[in-house]
């Protein structure tokens, strides 16, 4: 810690003189200020890299003291300390502004450990700040410079050629959505796009939610509802995971994709249907059909043409272009200033495998960028799994695996990922909880507590 300029405000006499000891041991610079007027002096002096503040002073509180602290000295880094366990205390100090929030008694190693961080974080923010910074590379929906993905962009000019009906194939959040949104924007249909997650909702309410119902069709029916295929007129209906469908709503679908019409649930009335269907799915829809669980007439129907989405572990040159681009649209949604991320960070995201995909990668991404005071997303800020801890690659990992097999070692992977978290897992594979467990159940996959 040398040449660290460190600022204890702090009442408590004796705590004051061990802290001050302790640091000066380590070769930093220490002021002391009892109060909070003196405390606010020093500060405005613009003397001190860091700031050790108490919660309580004779003359004040230190969450009172903070924001005046960061307003006379905005370079200044506050961490607060108080000897109530005080969650709520905790968030609003965060809010306000404080790097970071420790617990009385005050453990040495914890500061320090506290401090280096945030001096790691001040110099990679300063080093950051001295390069030119880059407009941004990317504005677009769809990014990469990979031949997968080049394969995939020519995929969706084909299918908006057309109205034919478009199979999108890929792991969970691998932008399969993306895909099919483009699909729809480039085909410059005017009617509207519409997406349905078949994963998402129980089979009895999903015929209802396709096709519609008429009152009094079931308990709970007090009205007439159109369903999807007429919301979408003659525009896309999006089937996200297909591969979900019950066999009665299969024939149903297969019926409406042969000869345009439906009826809704509880009617007799025959209604016709232009809507242009992209489904989407996880499976291999031809290995289902092999084994029982899906038509063979429709999954014929619904790949006339066919697009697989790769997962990002299979593009890792793309990473860079989708931090810039997933950057870019979180600071937008956030309403927060564009963060920038070291060469470090962007390098740790390269060998991680995203089994969550570009979803997962938005996510921490996400986190990352709350986390970002200073504008910079560092390596540390990066809740990833240690590399050097990942498990070996296996021998059979060479082998040719049926689609069960790798879904089943995927997901196990997730949960193991998260703990056994259902929800988070289900962020992750963005599937619904029952689809969740309908998939433990069916591949006796282990969940963690």
């Amino acid at each position: 810690m040398q040449q660290l300029r460190l600022l204890v405000i702090e009442d408590d006499a004796a705590l004051a003189e061990v802290l001050s000891l302790h640091f000066e041991d380590q070769g930093a610079s220490v002021g002391v200020a009892c109060t909070f007027a003196d405390g606010l002096a020093a500060a405005s002096a613009g003397a001190f890299d860091l700031a050790l503040l108490d919660q309580h002073l004779p003359d004040g509180t230190g969450i009172e003291l903070l924001p005046r602290l960061l307003n006379a000295a905005p370079d200044l880094a506050v961490i607060m300390m108080t000897g109530r366990h005080d969650l709520e205390l905790a968030i609003e100090a965060m809010r306000r502004g404080a790097a970071d929030f420790v617990h009385k008694p005050v453990q040495p190693a914890q500061l320090e450990e506290s401090i280096e961080r945030l001096l790691a974080r001040r110099r990679a923010a300063r080093a950051a700040t001295a390069r030119p910074a880059e407009p941004s590379r990317v504005q677009r929906d769809l990014i990469g410079r990979s031949a997968a993905m080049l394969e995939v962009s020519k995929g969706i000019a084909l299918a908006a050629r057309g109205a034919t009906t478009v199979l999108i194939g890929g792991e969970s959040g691998s932008g399969k959505e993306v895909v099919a949104r483009l699909i729809h924007q480039h085909s410059r249909v005017p009617s509207p796009f519409v997406a349905v997650n078949c994963a998402a909702i129980v089979d009895n309410l999903l015929e209802s939610e396709l096709f519609g119902h008429e009152r009094g069709a079931f308990t709970g029916a007090t009205a007439r509802k159109p369903g999807r295929f007429e919301q979408a007129r003659t525009g896309t209906l999006f089937l996200d995971e297909v591969g979900e469908l019950a066999p009665p709503l299969q024939a149903k679908l297969l019926r409406v994709l042969q000869e345009g019409t439906f009826e809704r649930v509880g009617g007799t009335e025959t209604l016709s249907s232009n809507a242009r269907v992209v489904a989407a799915t996880n499976r291999d829809l031809m290995a289902e059909v092999a084994a029982g669980r899906f038509r063979e007439d429709l999954a014929y129907r619904l790949r006339v043409v066919e697009i697989r989405v790769p997962p990002l572990r299979e593009r890792r040159e793309d990473i860079p272009l989708l931090v810039d681009g997933l950057l870019a649209r979180i600071a937008e949604r956030l309403a927060l200033p564009r963060p920038r991320i070291t060469d470090e960070a962007e390098a740790r995201l390269a060998t991680h495998d995203w089994p969550g995909n570009v979803r997962e990668l938005e996510n921490l991404l996400t986190r990352a960028a709350l986390d970002a005071r200073d504008g910079i997303i560092t390596s540390d800020m990066l809740a990833l799994p240690d590399p050097a801890g990942a498990a070996p690659v296996s021998a059979t990992d060479s082998v040719l695996r049926t689609l069960d097999e790798v879904q089943a070692e995927h997901i196990q992977r997730v949960l193991s990922n998260t703990g056994g978290h259902k929800a988070r897992s289900c962020e992750i594979l963005g599937i619904s909880r029952p689809a969740l467990d309908r998939k433990i159940a069916k591949y006796g996959l282990k969940v963690s507590k």
